[in-house]
């Protein structure tokens, strides 16, 4: 069973949002992680990039297959997490905290309402 963090929204595509100070920490679940394998490489957006939500913003590559990342929120992309580039494993293995990809300003908290709760995302999952 894949940990689903109660406090974070997620995107139909498995991103996590976690917002605070109107700023997103940007992740992909554990299920979707878990699903892929173990992460050899993980290519990220720069920072100044604008992005919407939807938008492509990198990709992650496991030993099985490569994966495109989606923004969940729109806004400007303020920082990275620069520790992936030598440790994408990072993403398996805490996918919640020090596996985290990259942070947005936010423009439009409302944004939010559109992503799926913790019961929502747990429920696509047990659908797919």
């Amino acid at each position: 069973m894949s940990e689903i963090p109660a406090e974070l929204r997620y995107a139909a595509s498995h991103e996590w949002a976690k917002v605070e100070g109107g700023v997103a920490t940007v992740g992909i679940s554990d299920h979707a992680q878990d699903a892929m394998g173990d992460l050899v490489y993980v290519e990220l957006p720069e920072v100044g990039q604008v992005v919407a939500a939807g938008d492509e913003t990198g990709v992650v590559e496991s030993v099985k297959a490569a994966s495109d990342i989606y923004s969940p929120v729109s806004g400007e992309i303020v920082e990275i997490n620069e520790a992936l580039e030598d440790e994408p494993e990072l993403v398996n293995n805490v996918p919640y905290e020090g596996g985290w990809l990259f942070k947005v300003q936010l423009t439009d908290e409302g944004e939010l309402d559109n992503l799926l709760t913790a019961d929502q995302y747990q429920a696509q999952i047990d659908s797919e």
